[in-house]
């Protein structure tokens, strides 16, 4: 998405995915790298994926053209999430809570 997106415009994109509706495009330089950047701390998919102490509730991730869904274990540990956060931030991306519907947007930078 628009690194300008109101939190709406996030949603309802989270709304057309969970309906399957998703565009038909290449896929984000910054949602691969995303992907790529953490599957590598993180695999979503082998052994690893599955293995006591991943950080996946379910796997492979859920990767489209324009978005990664995680689905994260209760027991995950905060590094994780630290992980997450940085990388969306480093990758100008836009992050949905999905239990509550917050949209965490990338960090505003200053041009200097």
């Amino acid at each position: 998405m628009d690194p300008a997106a109101a939190p709406d415009q996030v949603r309802a994109a989270n709304a057309r995915c969970a309906e399957g509706v998703h565009p038909q495009r290449p896929a984000d330089p910054r949602v691969v790298a995303f992907y790529d950047a953490l599957t590598s701390s993180y695999p979503d998919r082998g052994p690893r994926a599955t293995a006591p102490g991943s950080p996946w509730a379910s796997s492979p991730l859920h990767a489209a053209a324009d978005h990664i869904q995680m689905r994260l274990d209760e027991n995950c540990p905060d590094a994780v999430l630290e992980t997450i956060e940085r990388l969306a931030a480093e990758l100008n991306l836009d992050l949905l809570d999905l239990q509550d519907g917050t949209v965490y947007p990338p960090p505003v930078r200053s041009g200097r």
